[in-house]
């Protein structure tokens, strides 16, 4: 069954959580400027007594996620667990950048997206998803004869490492070799110059400066390197994919979606 869509589609209405982030405000400013998309209400997990870019926010509640077509939100895993809650059952679209969730909060993901239209991406950028798709494609064309790794560069304000992006290129590479991607995890390092290949799939991440973000994936044989490289200049580039995703999501049924989906890559 797919959810009703609005009698004026002039305007999608949204909710933002976490509008005192770093994507919150970014997804703000964004809206502003757009013709498809209306901000009914802004929303932040404690109460704030001040205006962000002159709304008033809410706390996450029946009452300020009622009058949304779609509710976006970038906040921490507990946050966003609390907004399916209402979500599902208010019967909201919701689109889900936050990252750093454990498999067991995946799972609980899964099961609200029976009820509802979720699009989860751990990067909404058109770039980071065709990357994840060319790590995937790599992978199965190199097979066991090349080990993988993976580096990212990140602001010093962000806390989660590896980031979603991060484990999503991971996912990639593990799809591509056709196993399970959390058994072939393998270090997690921060602010390591260098870092080693292995048998599983480690991981670099650098916290600095205000960098809005650099992803690469490595492929060595011994003999010769194969990096896959983005970089991201514009945080607006994240807040045009989650709009992207939203009015994308507005003719879906109830489910669990991606950029990928989105994007039709095959």
């Amino acid at each position: 069954m797919i959810l009703e869509r609005p009698k004026d589609m002039k305007k999608i209405k949204l909710v933002i959580t976490g509008c005192l982030g770093k994507m919150g405000k970014q997804l703000i400013n964004s809206s502003k400027k757009s013709k498809h998309f209306k901000i009914v209400s802004i929303t932040e997990s404690k109460k704030i007594n001040k205006k962000i870019l002159g709304l008033n926010p809410q706390l996450n509640s029946v009452e300020s996620f009622k009058k949304a077509n779609v509710i976006i939100d970038f906040t921490v895993p507990k946050c966003t667990l609390e907004v399916l809650k209402i979500a599902s059952k208010l019967k909201k679209r919701v689109v889900i950048g936050t990252t750093g969730f454990s498999k067991k909060e995946e799972n609980l993901i899964k099961k609200y997206a029976r009820k509802i239209p979720i699009l989860k991406a751990g990067n909404m950028s058109l770039g980071i998803n065709l990357l994840m798709y060319l790590s995937e494609i790599a992978s199965k064309s190199l097979g066991n004869n090349f080990l993988s790794k993976v580096f990212e560069v990140h602001h010093k304000h962000k806390k989660d490492y590896p980031s979603g992006t991060a484990l999503m290129l991971g996912k990639g590479i593990a799809i591509g070799k056709n196993k399970d991607f959390y058994k072939l995890i393998g270090k997690k390092y921060l602010n390591k110059k260098n870092f080693p290949y292995s048998k599983k799939i480690n991981f670099n991440s650098i916290r600095k400066g205000e960098i809005v973000g650099n992803h690469k994936v490595l492929f060595s044989s011994g003999k010769e390197t194969i990096t896959l490289d983005h970089e991201a200049f514009d945080r607006a580039l994240y807040s045009e994919g989650a709009f992207t995703a939203a009015k994308w999501l507005m003719s879906k049924k109830p489910g669990l979606y991606s950029m990928r989906d989105v994007l039709n890559f095959k």
